[in-house]
C-alpha cells in the first residue's frame, strides 16, 4: 500500500477538472482524493425513500434535497453525502454546494466510524448546517445531532414505529416510512 504522503496533492481545480471527467466519484480530503465505493441495495433503498419523503415535503418552500452525486464543498476540502437540503435563492455552483442546512449519511459497515468522526465535524463546520442525521442501515435507528445555542447535542431514536422530527425542515416522518 501506498502512503499517502507520497501521492502528490491535488489543487481545488484540478479536482474538480478531474471529477467532471472521471466515471467513478472520489471525495477530496487535505488535497488527497479518495474513491467512493458503491452502496448495499438497503443502503440505497433508505436513502431513496428519505429523497421521496424529503422531496415531497419541501415542495413550493423554496428548499430543494439533493441525492449523493452532488458535492458539498468545506473549505478545499469536497465530500459527498447521502442527501442534502438546502435552502437558498440563488443556485451556486452547479457541481457542488456550500450550504447545506440538513445533511443525512446511511450508514455502512465501511464508512460509519468516519461518518461519525471526521466527516461529521467537517459538516458541522458549516455555519449553515442545523441538523446532521445518522441512519443506520440494519437496523431502525436514527440518531440525529441538532445545533443549538449550546454547541451540537445528540439524540437517538430507535424502533419501526418510532416518529423523528427534522426540526430544520419542519417534517415528522416515522422510521417505518423510512425503512419501508
Amino acid at each position: 500500500m501506498i502512503a499517502a504522503e507520497s501521492l502528490p496533492r491535488m489543487s481545488v481545480s484540478g479536482f474538480l477538472a478531474f471529477e467532471r471527467e472521471s466515471e467513478i466519484r472520489h471525495e477530496l480530503v487535505d488535497g488527497y482524493l479518495y474513491a467512493m465505493t458503491g452502496a448495499s441495495d438497503r443502503h440505497e433503498e433508505i436513502a431513496a425513500n428519505l429523497l421521496a419523503a424529503l422531496h415531497q415535503h419541501l415542495q413550493g418552500s423554496g428548499c430543494r434535497v439533493y441525492g449523493s452525486n452532488l458535492k458539498i464543498r468545506i473549505g478545499n476540502d469536497f465530500l459527498y453525502p447521502d442527501l442534502f437540503v438546502r435552502c437558498a435563492t440563488e443556485r451556486g455552483d452547479s457541481y457542488f454546494k456550500t450550504d447545506p442546512k440538513l445533511v443525512i449519511e446511511v450508514l455502512s459497515p465501511n464508512t460509519q466510524r468516519y461518518d461519525r468522526g471526521d466527516k461529521r465535524l467537517a459538516y458541522q463546520s458549516l455555519p449553515s448546517l442545523q441538523e446532521y442525521v445518522l441512519v443506520a442501515q440494519d437496523e431502525p435507528s436514527i440518531e440525529i445531532y441538532r445545533r443549538t445555542n449550546a454547541g451540537w447535542k445528540s439524540a437517538i431514536h430507535q424502533g419501526i414505529d418510532t416518529l423523528i422530527e427534522l426540526r430544520c425542515v419542519e417534517l415528522e416522518i416515522r422510521l417505518a416510512r423510512i425503512y419501508a
